[in-house]
């Protein structure tokens, strides 16, 4: 017969006597069992002893947790969380080195658990060990020559057993003075060498961002960017994770007129660089934290973007006009028209709407119009400018091949922009806030200073490519947009290439991809679906399709330069 559910069986252990093996009855008090065990041993004053577990959390067992205790469980007989936390408190104190410092150990190794941590802050521990930071250390910095790992190990685990006392949520961040948020700081510098104390140093800066804002301004201007890149050049891959989480820290809280500026600080100490050759590229595995942090960079960076992605054109702005005037004036060469043309005002005007529809916008006669919807706003004119600038020749072939198609077969660039950028902002959350759990980072987002601009100029490549291949018609628009477009991008998010440049190299001429998507894009205009059976087939059907393309007269347009 099973036992009662209520009733586990354990071993409880005592320093000096043998193991002893009992039942427990659930249902009766904790105080109840612990004096039924110290009368076991013949203990007196029973209130002053406790049972924890005997592995290497050593926690202590309390009327909240005693249910997670299982059958075959080993336990310990212990003095109580208030008794331990009065010892240490008193042995910290301690004017021997030797004994602080076990003691300091012993502190750092009990604050893990909630129960002895709550006796120990009662006892105003906090307070003892913060001062320890600010003055308490320095008696002992003129002996440091001469005992500097004593020193360091009694500095650390000062900054261990503080980290663990506060990440228990008990005692606000706010209540921290200026003079310790300096010691933190200086730490950052001045022990460099010293892992344990760096990273214990850096978890306390991120903390202190994180939960208070008063305490991000302060350690806003005690820590720089210049202070912390250094520590991502080392070998460290725990070092860095921290530094990275206190980088994400100081840009996450940072006030939204100060983000950018942060941003371009970023950007001048080359910390994408940075970041790509000492953690990405390094010789090692990147491990499930550093790639959370390396994730919340990415969405951090990206989120650059919400401002633009935001704003509606303002068809009274002469400067956003001419971002429109520009995108004409580089694809049509109209830098060679005179400003007076000898033209009418409404010929002019006609010679305008032809260009624009040329360029794919919706709105032929004031383009402007095409950016007031939000998103994507103002980042898809962005967008198309960038493409313009920095890949002309690509952005010509796109405007000129569409403008020398047929109306119904030509993918208009303008509206696809849009369409696009709209899609990279939501597969890449721009605007939202980083998970606290997910570590989805890509590589290749760390491989250009521009690189969301970047991966828009591969995707309208590719999106032209793609649309070429189909002979897709402008009907097609809207299905190829809902039904194949997020996908695709998607996947090209998820393949993970190591970089940008082996995106663009590989994504416009990869036989699996284009063999597999296109052959779903046509499905998909055609209302149909891929079947397994039927992919060989439609898949020999496309590549005949585009077998017979090349029978035709294709118009391959030359600029003269």
């Amino acid at each position: 017969m099973p036992p009662p559910a209520d009733i586990v069986k354990v071993a409880i252990e005592w320093p000096g006597a043998f193991p002893k093996l009992m039942e427990i009855d659930q249902k009766k008090p904790l105080s109840s069992i612990i004096k039924e065990v110290c009368d076991g041993w013949s203990l007196a004053n029973h209130d002053q002893f406790a049972l924890q577990h005997a592995d290497s959390s050593n926690f202590y067992i309390t009327e909240k947790n005693r249910n997670e205790i299982k059958n075959g469980a080993i336990l310990r007989l212990t003095t109580s969380p208030a008794q331990n936390a009065q010892q240490l408190h008193e042995r910290i104190q301690s004017s021997s080195m030797d004994a602080k410092l076990e003691a300091l150990k012993d502190l750092a190794n009990y604050s893990r658990d909630v129960t002895f941590a709550q006796e120990f802050i009662n006892l105003d521990g906090i307070s003892l060990l913060t001062q320890m930071v600010e003055s308490g250390t320095e008696r002992y910095q003129k002996l440091q020559k001469i005992m500097k790992p004593c020193f360091g190990d009694m500095l650390s685990f000062t900054l261990t057993a503080f980290v663990e006392l506060m990440d228990h949520g008990i005692v606000s961040w706010d209540t921290f003075s200026v003079a310790f948020i300096k010691k933190i700081a200086s730490y950052v510098n001045k022990f460099a060498s010293d892992i344990s104390i760096l990273q214990r140093s850096l978890a306390i800066l991120e903390s202190m961002v994180l939960n208070s804002h008063d305490l991000y301004q302060k350690v806003a201007q005690e820590i720089t960017i210049g202070q912390l890149i250094p520590h991502l050049q080392g070998t460290d891959q725990e070092i860095q994770t921290y530094t990275i989480a206190v980088i994400n820290a100081l840009f996450l809280k940072a006030p939204d007129d100060k983000r950018q500026e942060m941003a371009n600080i970023l950007a001048q100490k080359q910390l994408r660089s940075i970041i790509l050759t000492h953690v990405i590229r390094a010789q090692r595995a990147i491990n499930n934290e550093m790639a959370h942090q390396l994730y919340v960079l990415q969405v951090l960076t990206f989120n650059l973007l919400e401002d633009r992605m935001m704003t509606k054109m303002d068809p009274q702005d002469q400067a956003q006009r001419d971002i429109i005037f520009e995108l004409r004036r580089i694809a049509f060469d109209a830098e060679l028209e005179p400003n007076n043309s000898s033209g009418s005002i409404e010929k002019r005007k006609s010679m305008y709407t032809r260009d624009y529809k040329k360029l794919g916008f919706i709105n032929h006669v004031n383009p402007a119009m095409d950016f007031t919807q939000t998103p994507p706003g103002m980042l898809a004119l962005d967008n198309m400018l960038y493409f313009a600038k920095h890949h002309q020749d690509a952005y010509i072939r796109i405007v000129l091949e569409n403008s020398s198609r047929e109306d119904k077969h030509e993918c208009p660039f303008g509206r696809s922009s849009i369409e696009l950028t709209k899609m990279l902002c939501e597969i890449l959350k721009v605007g939202e806030l980083p998970s606290e759990t997910c570590n989805d980072f890509h590589p290749m987002f760390f491989t250009h200073d521009r690189s969301f601009e970047e991966f828009f100029c591969i995707c309208i490549q590719l999106l032209n490519k793609t649309w070429k291949e189909m002979r897709a018609t402008s009907e097609d628009f809207n299905k190829a947009r809902k039904g194949v477009g997020r996908e695709s991008l998607g996947r090209m998010v998820k393949q993970g290439h190591a970089s940008l440049e082996v995106q663009r190299l590989t994504a416009p001429t990869s036989a699996e991809y284009w063999g597999v998507s296109s052959v779903q894009i046509l499905c998909t205009l055609e209302g149909q679906h891929l079947e397994s059976s039927s992919c060989a087939v439609q898949s020999g059907q496309l590549k005949q399709n585009r077998t017979n393309n090349y029978c035709y007269c294709t118009l391959f347009i030359v600029r003269e330069i």
